[in-house]
């Protein structure tokens, strides 16, 4: 429909531009036949007289008219005027000429067309200024005819409505043309609209292209881009349900035992009160991994996230851990740069926080612990190196996965498994990379690196 509109709309223009020049046409074609008409009432005129006396007669009847009428659908009338506009011969009653010979002329004769009304009907008025001359005297003759207009206006429907047919016509073949082919175009995407519809609610599986149209395959892969995205989400979204009820059933089941065991009287209160403390500190510090790690991924969803200095995130978070690296007698030093990143402030201080908290609970009381921050053209690295255990080769790539701690190498050393797990999403978000590296003396483990590189923020986040 919305392609036939115009065309309809185009139609009816043509429409009346076409009778327009139909009317022009027609006008040109019996125009001819007045001017012949005016000339024959010329030839019949004579002057007679001299002087005051001299005057133009004429010799026509109007019967001889008749051969210029076409049919009995329009009537002729004319009058002639002598050479100082006295009436000659013709119809009395007919307006006399007020005009001028146009400049611009088609006919080699001093003739003038125009539209007019005579008695109360719509007329196409010619008037002729026709040379005369007698024996001592010579002049102008103005000669008017006027003929109606339905033969003109015949005519010209005549050739409209030859002409509408044909493009009715034309507009029934565009019009099934179009059906046509819009039905055979949007086959393809009805299609697809129907197998969308028959597809469970779960089913984020992607569409097939084989046999697609050209113009279908770009809307074919943002929707399977699309799909996976959603795809991801629900997977984590499940994963996160799943390990949520896994993980807190645990602590939940050990601080029943707990409570059931003091309500016995099996330890003494205070160690019971103490018990029951670090085990919700356990489940809150859990819930708290677990909510951070859903939220990495809702910030992912979110839009263009702000220009945040990386450096000055560290340092907040090492002032908040400043108390607990105090309690371990720990040797801390720190060195950073201005490091412009995008990134949610949030997401930063999460990161930072867990590799700092990290190092801090696996380093040995009374060891050293660094944190450096330096910036390359493309690159801001955070290192945060510690003097502790370090880790398996078989547990390096499982340390980011959730719930994963290596027990081996820092056995007794408390913690959820998810702080790592919280980085590495964290750095994935941000289009950043994470490695963790035992450093090594003298084919010895003396302590663990880990090194954050995310991309600086180009000058057009800035602004």
């Amino acid at each position: 429909m919305g392609i036939l509109l115009p065309v309809f709309a185009f139609v009816i223009i043509n429409t009346v531009v076409l009778y327009r020049q139909a009317l022009d046409a027609a006008d040109t074609a019996y125009d001819r036949t007045l001017l012949a008409t005016a000339k024959s009432l010329g030839e019949q005129l004579r002057v007679t007289g001299a002087g005051d006396e001299v005057r133009v007669e004429s010799t026509l009847l109007y019967s001889a008219l008749e051969a210029f009428e076409a049919d009995n659908r329009s009537r002729i009338f004319y009058r002639v005027s002598g050479l100082k506009g006295e009436m000659v011969s013709g119809f009395r009653d007919m307006p006399d000429w007020r005009r001028d010979i146009p400049q611009k002329n088609l006919y080699a004769a001093l003739v003038n067309f125009y539209d007019d009304e005579y008695r109360g009907v719509p007329v196409r008025m010619a008037v002729l200024l026709q040379p005369v001359s007698g024996v001592y005297e010579q002049g102008m003759a103005t000669i008017q005819v006027a003929e109606t207009l339905e033969l003109r206006e015949t005519l010209a429907r005549q050739i409209l409505l030859d002409t509408l047919w044909r493009q009715a016509a034309l507009v029934v073949v565009i019009a099934l043309v179009v059906v046509f082919v819009v039905q055979r175009a949007t086959r393809p995407v009805r299609a697809l609209s129907q197998a969308l519809g028959m597809r469970s609610e779960n089913d984020l599986s992607p569409l097939s292209t084989e046999g697609a149209p050209r113009e279908l395959l770009p809307l074919l892969d943002a929707t399977n881009q699309h799909m996976q995205r959603l795809s991801h989400l629900l997977e984590h979204q499940k994963r996160f349900v799943r390990d949520t009820s896994h993980q807190l059933r645990t602590p939940l089941a050990v601080l029943k035992t707990q409570v059931q065991s003091a309500r016995r009287g099996d330890v003494p209160p205070q160690q019971a009160l103490e018990e029951i403390g670090h085990t919700v500190e356990r489940a809150t510090e859990l819930a708290n991994q677990m909510l951070a790690l859903a939220k990495v991924e809702q910030l992912r969803q979110d839009g263009k996230p702000p220009v945040i200095d990386w450096s000055q995130v560290v340092r907040a978070v090492a002032l908040d851990l400043s108390a607990l690296i105090a309690e371990r007698s720990i040797d801390f030093s720190i060195d950073t740069q201005a490091a412009p990143v995008q990134a949610h402030e949030w997401a930063l201080r999460e990161l930072s926080r867990n590799l700092l908290h990290n190092a801090i609970k696996n380093t040995p009381a009374g060891s050293s612990l660094s944190v450096v921050l330096v910036v390359d053209l493309q690159t801001a690295a955070l290192t945060v190196r510690d003097e502790g255990p370090g880790i398996s080769p078989a547990l390096r790539e499982r340390l980011f996965q959730p719930f994963v701690t290596d027990q081996q190498h820092a056995p007794g050393v408390s913690g959820s498994g998810l702080g790592l797990a919280i980085c590495r999403e964290i750095v994935l978000s941000l289009d950043g990379r994470i490695e963790l590296n035992n450093r090594t003396h003298q084919g010895q483990v003396i302590g663990l690196e880990a090194i954050v590189r995310l991309p600086l923020a180009t000058p057009a986040s800035h602004s």
